[in-house]
């Protein structure tokens, strides 16, 4: 695995692109964690902005965007990215209502608890620029795995 990526070698491992790829920076990442910074999370053109503010539940965006840059590092073969999705939220606690007046970077730090490649269950952090704790929580994601499309469903 890299020690680190910047944001375009990010965007190549995730699905996400342009603007939805949320992460700026992979400063560290081992088979169980990763930590991601986070810098644009005070910009007024987040698309996760809500009546110019950037809700605390965003949180669980950047959480499942840097779960997905792990489990993209940890295929086999380097397989290109495809779409997967968050399959529970447990345990979560959103310690502010705002992450867009927090002081910045934020970091993601993301640890799996269980798992291979196609589910895996993490345990998250966001903190502030001050190591404060602004939500925190447990997620079961499921990689590597398109959604099914409306077409798809009633093709079988």
């Amino acid at each position: 695995m890299p020690a680190t990526l910047d944001r375009a070698a990010i965007a190549a491992r995730v699905p996400h692109r342009g603007a939805m790829c949320l992460l700026d920076a992979m400063e560290s990442c081992s088979a169980d964690d990763i930590v991601c910074r986070i810098a644009n999370h005070a910009d007024a053109r987040n698309p996760l902005r809500l009546q110019q503010q950037l809700p605390a539940a965003s949180a669980l965006e950047y959480a499942s965007q840097a779960m997905a840059l792990h489990g993209s590092l940890a295929a086999v073969g380097g397989k290109p990215p495809t779409s997967g999705f968050l399959a529970s939220a447990r345990d979560v606690r959103l310690h502010v209502e705002r992450l867009d007046t927090a002081a910045g970077p934020l970091r993601v730090h993301a640890r799996r608890l269980a798992g291979g490649a196609g589910q895996a269950m993490y345990r998250f952090e966001l903190r502030d620029a001050h190591a404060r704790v602004l939500v925190e929580g447990r997620t079961t994601v499921v990689l590597d795995t398109p959604l099914a499309s409306p077409a798809s469903k009633g093709a079988a």
